[in-house]
């Protein structure tokens, strides 16, 4: 089995990190490049930096805050936020993304995503679904920063998406988001029986025990952002927590 992945989030805006709970109700959490470097140093896997306002004002994640990013660590770098083309694809990879996650474009015109992976390959795109639950067992999928309602069920779109050729799917529960209440298991065992590629649980961590729950849970990769910017844990911390649940980890 693939090593599991601990993966710091770094949500973007204004070129500061912000964070808030069910994606509002941002409040600064620090400078992302050096928040960046600080987590690689603490043993990150990867980084996500999502721009959370790039979507609504129709524009993609600042090129130059990118390339100062990934100037800075070592370990693979995905970026998402207002991709609306192969061209914003190519623009990120060029600034030093390895993956690209796309979201409400990819809801736009799904055949995008196989546009992407046969310019790109599978491996760097990535399809971000943001579910929220409708109170009756269904999650449905939000797009434009979970401002937009769409019909689409979050796990039956997550198995489309692949298929259209996503690599990666970054599932984050809106329920959960900001909350330190724990990830949406269920969701996210919903969507790994579904797909044959990686899932990266968002939305909820409290504490280490929750990442290593929730990747017990099937997830390959448990991303969290509010618990590393407080300093309620490190990702040392974390690894520790997988390890004593005999998870297998890059140390």
């Amino acid at each position: 089995m693939p090593a599991k992945r601990i993966i710091p989030c770094l949500d973007v805006r204004d070129g500061r990190v912000v964070k808030g709970t069910r994606f509002v109700g941002l409040r600064d959490a620090g400078d992302p490049v050096e928040r960046a470097a600080d987590y690689c140093a603490q043993g990150a896997d990867e980084i996500v930096v999502l721009d959370v306002t790039a979507t609504l004002e129709t524009r993609l994640p600042a090129l130059a805050l990118i390339e100062r990013i990934a100037t800075r660590i070592d370990v693979p770098l995905t970026v998402g936020g207002g991709v609306r083309s192969i061209e914003d694809i190519e623009r990120l990879l060029r600034a030093g993304a390895d993956k690209v996650a796309v979201n409400s474009a990819a809801v736009d015109d799904p055949g995008l995503l196989a546009r992407a992976a046969q310019r790109f390959g599978s491996q760097s795109i990535v399809i971000a679904v943001d579910a929220l639950s409708d109170g009756e067992g269904t999650y449905r999928v939000r797009t434009r920063s979970a401002t937009a309602a769409t019909a689409l069920d979050a796990v039956a779109w997550s198995a489309r998406a692949v298929a259209y050729g996503a690599g990666e799917v970054l599932l984050t529960s809106i329920d959960r988001d900001g909350t330190l209440e724990g990830y949406d298991t269920a969701l996210v065992a919903a969507v790994t029986r579904a797909v044959d590629v990686p899932v990266i649980a968002s939305g909820g961590a409290s504490d280490a025990n929750s990442l290593a729950a929730v990747l017990e849970a099937g997830a390959d990769a448990a991303l969290a952002a509010s618990i590393f910017h407080e300093g309620r844990a490190s990702v040392g911390d974390v690894k520790r927590a997988c390890v004593q649940r005999s998870l297998e980890m890059r140390l």
